[in-house]
């Protein structure tokens, strides 16, 4: 093993190789008893920066696409509201950048069939939201289960991927398990909304691939969830007959009243996606939403009308969360919405760097698990919105409104925090030897990307 190190003024540069991979990264120094420099892990600054900025579009694009909640005299309460979430999910990052990544392992099992039980009850006893069965009502606040799900199945694929990581990938152990808690849970979120369904598949194909799946395997897994997703499909389609919707407000409110069944209502609009409108065509409550959003967009060109200008907010159903990203658009014009985009890509992109250089599998899976489960979602919502995807609820991950989601997102930043401050990147093997002392005996497994970069 390779040692170089190098004191600069304001910090110390440590440079080794970790099973024949060369990395660097400078950390914070601290004075310890003997007097001498230790090294002190912190989170990664770029990960930071780019939540503080989500934070400061959310605050001012919610407060703009809001005019529709706002009254004379509480003109300020839906920013208010949503402040108050956007400080918890603060206090959850801060203090989740400072839990060893390490814990989320031992509590992930627990933690997803929590969300499961939370799941089915709002089936079949929770409240009713825009006409969708999918919330639990909790002294005064909704909670909304599937949101919850979707970060708590990709700790449990990050645990299950990591304790069955091999030289040459995941197992095949690893890959049942992984794809059977898919599947599973994926059959009770789809009575909540077929996107998030899809989310959670995309999620999990694409840590597979991370984890170093061979093709075959891929499209096998590929092959057994578009099975199960078939009769699913049959079975509600040919049972359960009752509508819940996504909450995209008066779109589909009319299927409901006309009695047709879930599977209706997707039909419906994949046909009116691939009817496409036109700007001759009447409004109705069918193309509401997708006619609003355009004309926001048009208005936006390239530069915007400025932040809080837009004129469509208040007509635009669900301006301030299934529909933000147009409300952003329209304000701050196509830069701006190239800019907001680049965020999120950014995000991947440095989880993904990150998660590269990571000594241990677990750490790797989990931090890109939370990264790809934010920007894939953030890409969905965008998809939406500009017409790419049928119309369906989607909020823009830490920017639309809602506090279930804004919590849950929060927490994924806080885990790629805890991921990029504990995970070892730097090959001192003092510190690799700590980072396996808080791990468990089957969770040590080497991140397939060293691995690899080893062989070659």
């Amino acid at each position: 093993m390779e040692k170089v190190t190098e004191a600069p003024e304001q910090g110390v540069i440590i440079k080794e190789t970790v099973d024949g991979v060369a990395v660097s990264k400078p950390a914070r120094t601290t004075r310890g008893s003997g007097g001498k420099d230790v090294a002190k892990p912190r989170p990664d600054p770029y990960i930071w920066g780019i939540y503080i900025m989500l934070l400061m579009v959310s605050v001012i694009e919610l407060f703009s696409a809001s005019s529709s909640e706002v009254s004379g005299s509480n003109v300020y309460m839906p920013l208010i509201r949503h402040a108050i979430f956007l400080v918890i999910g603060l206090g959850l990052v801060l203090a989740l950048q400072n839990t060893h990544y390490g814990y989320f392992s031992r509590f992930a099992w627990f933690a997803a069939l929590i969300s499961l039980g939370l799941l089915i009850f709002s089936n079949f006893f929770g409240v009713e939201i825009n006409g969708a069965q999918r919330a639990i009502r909790v002294a005064g606040f909704t909670i909304q289960p599937p949101e919850i799900v979707k970060l708590t199945v990709v700790v449990l694929l990050a645990t299950i991927l990591g304790r069955n990581q091999e030289p040459r990938g995941v197992s095949n152990k690893g890959i049942i398990w992984a794809a059977l808690v898919v599947v599973i849970f994926g059959a009770f979120l789809w009575k909540n909304g077929l996107t998030n369904t899809i989310l959670l598949f995309g999620v999990s194909l694409s840590m597979f691939l991370i984890g170093g799946m061979k093709w075959k395997k891929f499209f096998m897994v590929l092959g057994v969830y578009a099975i199960c997703g078939g009769v699913l499909y049959m079975m509600k389609y040919t049972g359960d007959k009752s509508e819940d919707l996504d909450s995209v407000g008066k779109t589909e409110m009319v299927a409901q009243a006309s009695g047709d069944g879930r599977v209706d209502t997707h039909k419906g609009r994949i046909q009116r996606f691939l009817d496409g409108v036109s700007p001759t065509d009447p409004i109705n409550d069918e193309n509401r939403q997708v006619i609003f959003a355009k004309i926001a967009q048009a208005n936006g060109g390239v530069f915007g009308q400025g932040p809080g200008n837009s004129r469509e907010s208040a007509r635009l159903p669900l301006a301030f969360s299934d529909y933000i990203y147009s409300i952003i658009v329209e304000d701050t014009g196509f830069v701006g919405g190239v800019f907001l985009l680049a965020l999120y890509l950014f995000l991947l992109a440095r989880a993904g760097r990150i998660a590269y250089f990571c000594s241990r599998a677990f750490p790797a899976f989990l931090i890109m698990g939370c990264a790809v489960l934010i920007v894939f979602q953030a890409l969905v919502h965008m998809a939406i919105v500009t017409g790419l995807f049928p119309v369906s609820g989607q909020p823009l991950p830490l920017i639309s409104k809602g506090g279930t989601s804004i919590v849950v997102m929060s927490m994924a930043i806080g885990i790629m925090l805890s991921v990029s401050r504990f995970a070892v990147i730097n090959g001192n093997k003092k510190q690799i030897n700590a980072e396996l002392k808080e791990l468990p005996e089957d969770m040590q497994a080497a991140n397939y990307s060293t691995q690899v970069t080893k062989n070659d």
